[in-house]
């Protein structure tokens, strides 16, 4: 029987926490700020479920996904990829 590991190597809980974090600040919100607009979505977070997404210490579900990036206006593929993409 295979074990799956349901972790980054990192061993982080999520892919997009880093992206996450970075694309907040660079729109220059809190991570207040940021759980105010999710709510606004219909998701129930707040400023510490926000916290633990960006250090990786929350799964983050498809829900979620899809909110944060209409949220930061970024897309599936930039908040999953990790590190954080590069601007040119």
């Amino acid at each position: 029987m295979n074990c799956v590991n349901y972790k980054t190597p990192a061993g982080k809980n999520n892919l997009c926490g880093r992206t996450i974090a970075a694309v907040r600040k660079k729109l220059g919100i809190s991570q207040r700020e940021l759980a105010s607009r999710l709510q606004l979505y219909g998701l129930s977070l707040d400023k510490n479920a926000v916290q633990r997404m960006e250090s990786g210490q929350r799964f983050v579900t498809d829900i979620e996904l899809a909110a944060l990036a209409q949220v930061l206006e970024i897309s599936y593929e930039e908040l999953l990829s990790s590190p954080p993409l590069q601007e040119p």
